[in-house]
């Protein structure tokens, strides 16, 4: 397709066709999912059209042969929409018995009643990937000049340049990764998230599971979650942040099922916590941390710009951190790896932890930058990793300080701790 960015999602679509007869793709909607899909497939069906949905959905149930007849890799957008696909596919390549038959896309998890109508899961015939807004990188704005697969080698030197600046950051922040907005003028492209948001509070967040949910009570349920994106914030708090901010309150029951919703569309995606085996006795903070898919999505909330963020640094850093750890999840997808958080009962915290399958692990500080926050990350990294046993676990593969700011990537010579922009970083 003429101007696709090429994502790094590419790649894993492509190894995954190979090694199963169906591969399905989940993550929020205008992350591009479809787009992506439609760079391979051969053929599709796209649901999201409701002529198209009742037409598919009749021809399933009349002859499956013909409705999954399309060449392959066939692709069928927004598959959930038709619960009985699910058996449909799985049975159509277990019949083949060739790889890469279907890809699936979907931007929202099948409520419980249409899980409950499948007959079977989809092990060894289904892949599943997650597929996120558009990392620093993908987007062209971070020059790709330091590699997190190469850190988990150790190099022992590296000096980049890297050319964004704290406005540039700040309003990467309030664009976001989402695809429809890179390229575009900035005022431009600033409104794609709040069109997001909008669709999300106004009609996403009810279509996931047919339950009428007020947008009012849904937008300040948001706007409390973005107040507390980072933390380990409890359920009971946020009821208190409603309760202190807004002159209705919502009851704990109703606040976990909206989140539970807007998980199910994609717009929350908590980071469990990292649980090493330490040196002693301490015990770990087992909460997830909270965080949307997108920075964009909490400073569209909150009804905020790039220069609310350069005028309060301390709310830019909560907002950098989400971005950074969106980017971190792009990466460590390809690197086989997830992200994870460190918290101990004595206050000592790890904002990002890259864990591969293999084993092995990185350490990771994120910061605005400047020496004062960056020596600052750098004793937070050297102490855990002092209290990692390393005789049942290996040693940190790397440490690194992931910065907004700062006109070159480099490691410290002192303790061998690599000082990232995040405008440096690719997977």
């Amino acid at each position: 397709m003429e101007g696709y960015r090429h994502r790094i999602m590419d790649g894993l679509l492509a190894k995954k066709l190979q090694a199963k007869g169906a591969v399905l793709i989940e993550g929020p909607k205008w992350c591009g999912k479809t787009t992506t899909a439609e760079e391979i497939a051969a053929s599709k069906v796209l649901l999201s059209r409701s002529d198209t949905k009742e037409h598919f959905k009749n021809l399933l149930q009349i002859d499956m042969d013909t409705a999954l007849s399309g060449e392959s890799p066939m692709l069928i957008d927004e598959w959930q929409t038709v619960p009985k696909l699910w058996d449909a596919v799985r049975y159509t390549v277990d019949h083949r018995r060739k790889m890469g038959q279907f890809i699936l896309t979907g931007s929202a998890v099948p409520d419980k009643e249409a899980e409950e109508e499948r007959e079977h899961s989809g092990t060894g015939r289904f892949a599943w990937l997650t597929m996120r807004p558009m990392s620093l990188f993908e987007s062209g704005e971070s020059n790709g000049s330091v590699s997190l697969a190469a850190l988990f080698t150790a190099p022992e030197k590296i000096l980049e340049r890297n050319a964004l600046k704290l406005q540039d950051i700040a309003f990467l922040i309030c664009r976001g990764g989402w695809p429809m907005a890179v390229g575009l003028p900035e005022e431009v492209a600033l409104e794609q998230a709040f069109d997001y948001y909008d669709a999300v509070t106004k009609e996403d967040i009810t279509k996931v599971d047919g339950v009428k949910r007020a947008s009012e009570r849904v937008q300040r349920l948001m706007r409390a979650y973005a107040r507390h994106q980072g933390t380990q914030v409890s359920i009971a708090t946020l009821r208190e942040d409603l309760k202190n901010n807004d002159t209705a309150t919502l009851d704990d029951d109703t606040i976990i099922s909206y989140l539970e919703a807007l998980r199910k569309i994609f717009v929350v995606e908590d980071m469990p916590a990292w649980n090493p085996n330490l040196r002693s006795k301490t015990a770990i903070r087992t909460g997830d941390t909270r965080y949307f898919v997108d920075p964009s999505i909490a400073t569209a909330a909150l009804g905020i710009g790039p220069s609310d963020l350069v005028n309060d640094l301390n709310t830019m850093g909560f907002f950098f951190e989400a971005m950074c750890v969106r980017d971190l999840r792009v990466f460590a997808e390809a690197l086989n790896g997830k992200v994870y958080h460190y918290r101990d009962k004595n206050g000592l915290e790890c904002d990002a932890v890259v864990h591969l399958r293999n084993g092995q692990y990185g350490l990771i500080e994120i910061k605005l930058g400047g020496q004062s926050l960056i020596n600052e990350g750098s004793v937070t990294l050297n102490a855990l990793a002092a209290q990692i046993d390393t005789s049942r676990m290996k040693v940190p593969a790397f440490k690194m300080i992931l910065t907004a700011t700062g006109e070159y990537a480099y490691r410290r010579p002192e303790d061998g701790i690599y000082v990232v922009p995040i405008g440096c970083l690719k997977p």
